[in-house]
């Protein structure tokens, strides 16, 4: 019998690339197809498959790759260590009584979302600086507010990220590179200022926050000195977080850390009643410890010449902007911010979403997060999809890095470390983006969130990225 007698008489096993209903077609005429999901690299787009091509020349893929080796051991050695709490006023770089810091990239008060609004005239309220919600906003729109991104402050904020000067803060240092992050308070998960909530509760429960919770963590820390973060998260993975959306484990982790020194604290007993209420009314305590540790780390990798790696993506609600490492100081690409696409709180639909907000990214960024729900499968309860889903966003997520984390390790995948850093190289070559898994708020201020899911970046932000560093890099 010749081979093509032999094909046709045969099982076939097709492997269909391209349109993907070719493999349906195939699976109807009793033969066994695989649909494998490829894209052109860049789109098929010229100018970024002529961008991919420089970058592949050998003299400049040398210098990538050496950059991109320098970057990765710097996040990946960088040992973030808590060592504070204080109020922002005090140590965040540039904030003065009359500057609010948001989330994501620079942004004006006119082409705010609904939820940032809402956060920006809540703070503006609580600082004082307006009487009520109808005033602040005047205030907002006067231009006697300075705004600016937390991330240009070495900060980091959740959601709307607003953070003013009253508000107290996380204090990380590197301890290997000696760079410093900050980022505010959870308020918990109660109707909240970073949701876009302001109603009177969101400002007594601040005030609380600057009046007792905030000055009892800075006393306790200055007995406890200093709380390895590094470690500490290693251990909340293990435990089954993945310590962005999962905090379980991790919240656990620091209030035991902190305990012994907040007992040590002259607070009154009451008070100190009242902030272990505050922290078990959620397991989302720790998420800003978690973002502050990563920005520590990711800072020490920016304003590497020649790298192709990612160290911040951040979303303000209308726009995604990523910085590059080998792009220094300030420098956005930006694209439009996307859907959120998950379960809803009841009596919510998804017309009633804003768009992908908030700095928590810098999870995603350094590889934990959405990178690394496989340590987490319970995280779909919240966020939707199923466990194997978890486990393949982990998995995928190595084919745009460049680097395991040793220090931060999966043990559903036998103890491999989390994806880490991002190259943009790859993303543009694969079409493959990075999975951010986050909550939802409202598209109107004032609501909250009503919400959780997974979403993507915009690749038009990586593009952006990738054709303006080919034009920094010569042989």
């Amino acid at each position: 019998m010749s081979k093509i007698n032999e094909l046709f008489n045969g099982k076939i096993h097709a492997i269909n690339v391209g349109i993907e209903f070719f493999k349906d077609d195939i699976i109807k005429q009793n033969a066994n197809a695989s649909h494998l999901d490829w894209k052109p690299p860049g789109g098929g787009k010229p100018e970024l498959i002529n961008a991919l091509d420089r970058l592949e020349n050998a003299a400049i893929a040398r210098k990538i790759a050496a950059a991109n080796k320098l970057a990765v051991e710097r996040i990946i050695n960088s040992q973030p260590m808590l060592v504070g709490f204080d109020q922002a006023i005090n140590v965040v770089p540039g904030m003065t009584k009359t500057t609010i810091l948001h989330a994501g990239p620079p942004i004006t008060w006119d082409k705010m979302c609904g939820a940032m609004k809402g956060a920006v005239t809540g703070a503006i309220v609580f600082e004082g600086l307006a009487k009520d919600i109808e005033e602040a906003e005047q205030v907002a729109a006067s231009g006697a507010i300075t705004f600016s991104p937390c991330h240009e402050h070495n900060c980091v904020g959740s959601m709307a990220g607003v953070t003013s000067a009253s508000m107290f803060m996380h204090v990380v240092k590197n301890k290997t590179h000696g760079n410093v992050a900050y980022t505010n308070l959870s308020e918990q998960m109660a109707k909240i200022l970073r949701m876009g909530a302001n109603d009177e509760s969101v400002i007594a429960r601040l005030n609380w926050m600057r009046d007792v919770l905030g000055p009892m963590l800075r006393d306790a820390m200055k007995i406890a000195g200093e709380i390895d973060l590094r470690l500490m998260l290693a251990q909340a993975l293990h435990m089954g977080d993945e310590c962005h959306n999962r905090n379980n484990a991790g919240t656990s982790l620091l209030i035991q850390a902190l305990t012994p020194y907040i007992l040590e604290t002259d607070f009154a007993k009451e008070q100190k009643r009242e902030v272990f209420d505050f922290v078990a009314s959620s397991d989302y305590f720790s998420g800003p410890t978690w973002m502050a540790m990563c920005k520590c780390a990711l800072d020490a990798a920016h304003g590497i010449e020649n790298s192709t790696i990612v160290t911040t993506m951040a979303r303000n609600g209308v726009e995604f902007g990523i910085r590059v490492s080998g792009m220094a100081g300030n420098t956005w690409f930006t694209g439009p911010a996307q859907k959120v696409i998950g379960p809803m709180f009841a009596g919510y639909k998804p017309e009633d979403s804003g768009l992908d907000i908030g700095d928590s990214a810098i999870t995603e960024t350094y590889g934990i997060g959405g990178f690394a729900m496989a340590a987490a499968p319970a995280i779909v309860a919240l966020v939707g999809g199923t466990v194997e889903e978890a486990i393949g966003f982990s998995t995928t997520m190595k084919e745009i890095t460049t680097a395991e984390n040793p220090n931060v390790t999966i043990p559903l995948l036998d103890f491999r470390g989390v994806a880490t850093g991002i190259d943009i190289r790859q993303v543009i070559q694969t079409g493959i983006l990075p999975i951010i898994n986050t909550a939802i708020a409202h598209k109107d201020a004032g609501i909250g969130m009503i919400g959780a899911g997974i979403t993507y970046p915009p690749m038009e932000a990586f593009e952006k990225a990738l054709l303006a560093v080919t034009e920094t890099i010569s042989e």
